[in-house]
């Protein structure tokens, strides 16, 4: 966003303040940070930090490389503009930038604060103006003058060498009109400015805030604060409307993990995106230790939203358990420039995602066949991955090319893994205990403050279980050999069968029934292809052009919508589609038929293992 020039003018004198102002040394045992949101330059966010004395000769400054919970190399140096070092004085001090996320600064025993202005993510999703490809939406930024603001504050703040385990005291200067929404505590309760602290590095980068209009609401479950926010471009949703989800979901949750419950607030920051403008494009939610960041489109109809919040918010507070209260040395000491990944991926993603799913049936918020469809639907997915690389290896090498494409496995294998796991120990146990009390029991053993050796975890895990467990271990997560799917689900009493699902009406499976001209622009229904049910009943033909359904017109922009929108349809639901077909446009009308696909999936046979399986899924 280009600035006028009385704007700019008015900026430097601000920064020019804050230098005056800032003349003194920091005499306190804390790195000081301040992030101005009111007067922004040119779409960017100013950033000054004051570090305690620094008593060598020159020190090193770093943006992020990595974060946790991302397991990709996103180098948020390359987003920082005018990066510079000042003394007491306000003199300039010499520094060198070493690489995309490091600045060697010279003279630091006369370091008095560093200034730098901070690009947003949102905006460059589509160019990747930064060089590299995008950041996931949930651990990005977003600058939205006097709108919004999304700061992940691990893209706001850096860190100091050898000063990451220092506190550190977060002051945040807002617009008035704008609501800032965190799990911290805000020690200012003036409407201008927040101010927060945080006991190291670590604990600060673990908690975003998004700042808009105030549209939040906050319920108690059990001891628990829940906060959510939500941000809406065009008012679509309220914070309100989705409450009644978001609270059913969160007391089953809670009521599941029964003594794993450490956390007294938490935080979900919904940030919704225009799809049509340069805006964030990568939907899903990143994972804290108490809140969560989630991007979703706005466009998505309230009963899908509603769906996919349940799913991808229920996974991010099942990490409470872990990472949160079960973790390695690895995560615990999280390098955020050169990091040493952790082996138990499987564990931290897999079993956090097993819980997402168990939980829902175990509550009743999903049946039994529900369950079998979404682990099924896991086990096709898994299978488009190398089914004989050790997770292990695979997790503790993930930065590198070869496993890093593997890396969405953690979500389809990883959770699999955790089923079986879960079996196993229904089975050793005569259906008494299953993974929720071996987690538990690790939280006990370990929690927030203890970090575990990552060559260690199997050992304790099987001095808390049962020999056979190592056997598993070793073989389906340390080795090479497959998870046979239907022995473990066979010992439950569950085979293989083919059921039938709902479909979508432009697509089967991941294939498509319409493509797009992109010189024109428009969707075209492809030709030469069997169509479904819909298709046909409706009277559309391969080669006509989709100009609009319900009167909303359709394209290249906005096929996203289309498709998306076509999630909500209701059988038997009116319809009207309008197309051209050679040179002529035609109107067609008809109702909703919501083509069934079949698919691999399982039920439930064996009445004689009936007790032991609902000590597995409603135990």
């Amino acid at each position: 966003m280009k600035k006028s020039f009385l704007s700019i003018v008015v900026t430097n004198t601000f920064l020019l303040l804050n230098l005056s102002i800032a003349t003194a040394q920091n005499k306190t045992n804390e790195v000081q940070v301040s992030i101005d949101l009111v007067n922004i330059n040119n779409d960017r966010v100013a950033v000054t930090i004051i570090p305690p004395k620094i008593k060598t000769n020159e020190t090193t400054f770093y943006l992020p490389k990595i974060v946790p919970g991302t397991y990709s190399e996103d180098d948020y140096g390359r987003y920082i503009d005018n990066f510079k070092a000042y003394d007491a004085k306000g003199k300039e001090l010499v520094i060198a930038k070493m690489d995309e996320n490091s600045w060697v600064i010279k003279e630091a025993k006369s370091l008095a604060k560093v200034t730098y202005l901070v690009n947003d993510t949102y905006d460059s999703e589509s160019g990747s103006e930064f060089g590299k490809g995008d950041i996931f939406s949930p651990a990005g930024t977003n600058i939205a003058e006097g709108l919004n603001f999304v700061i992940n504050t691990h893209a706001f703040v850096g860190y100091f060498i050898d000063l990451k385990e220092l506190p550190y005291r977060l002051s945040i200067t807002k617009p008035t009109n704008l609501f800032g929404a965190t799990a911290m505590i805000d020690l200012d309760k003036s409407e201008s400015s927040d101010v927060f602290t945080a006991s190291r590095y670590a604990e600060l980068v673990d908690h975003p805030i998004m700042y808009n209009k105030p549209n939040y609401t906050t319920f108690m479950v059990d001891d628990m604060e829940i906060i959510l926010s939500v941000y809406s471009p065009k008012g679509t949703f309220k914070a309100e409307d989705l409450k009644p989800t978001m609270e059913k979901m969160m007391k089953a949750q809670k009521k599941f993990l029964g003594k794993v419950n450490s956390t007294k607030k938490y935080a979900i920051l919904l940030y919704l995106s225009d799809y049509e403008t340069s805006d964030a494009k990568g939907y899903g939610a990143l994972e804290h230790n108490t809140s969560t960041t989630v991007v979703f489109p706005e466009a998505m109809p309230a009963e899908q939203l509603e769906q996919s919040l349940v799913d991808v918010v229920s996974h991010e507070f099942f990490h409470i358990v872990t990472p949160l209260s079960v973790h390695s040395k690895e995560i615990h000491y999280f390098d955020f420039n050169t990091p040493k990944m952790s082996q138990h991926l499987w564990m931290y993603e897999g079993i956090t995602e097993y819980f997402a799913n168990l939980f829902q049936v175990n509550q009743g918020l999903i049946s039994e066949d529900d369950f079998y469809e979404r682990m099924a639907g896991k086990i096709t997915n898994s299978k488009r991955y190398d089914e004989t690389m050790p997770f292990t290896k695979m997790s503790a090498e993930v930065l590198k090319k070869q496993y890093k494409d593997a890396y969405l496995n953690v979500y389809e294998k990883g959770a699999l893994i955790g089923m079986c796991l879960d079996i196993q120990l229904r089975e050793s146990s005569n259906g008494e205990r299953g993974i929720l009390d071996l987690m538990q029991k690790l939280s006990k053993e370990f929690g927030d403050a203890k970090p575990f050796d990552d060559s260690e975890l199997f050992d304790k895990i099987v001095s808390l279980t049962y020999p056979e467990i190592r056997t598993f271990l070793t073989t389906y997560v340390a080795g090479s050999t497959p998870l046979p799917y239907d022995e473990f689900f066979g010992k439950m009493g569950v085979t293989q069968t083919k059921i039938q699902i709902p479909g979508n009406v432009f697509l089967k499976g991941q294939t498509p029934y319409i493509t797009v001209n992109p010189s024109t622009k428009e969707i075209i229904v492809l030709p030469g292809i069997e169509l479904n049910s819909f298709m046909k009943s409706l009277g559309l033909q391969g080669g006509d052009i989709i100009l609009a359904v319900d009167d909303t017109a359709y394209n290249l922009d906005n096929i996203y919508d289309m498709i998306i929108g076509s999630m909500s349809w209701q059988e038997n639901d009116p319809i009207t589609f309008k197309i051209k077909r050679e040179d002529k446009e035609i109107t067609l009308k008809g109702t909703v038929q919501i083509p069934m696909d079949e698919v691999d999936g399982y039920q439930a046979t064996d009445d004689a293992k009936k007790t032991i399986r609902e000590a597995w899924l409603k135990g």
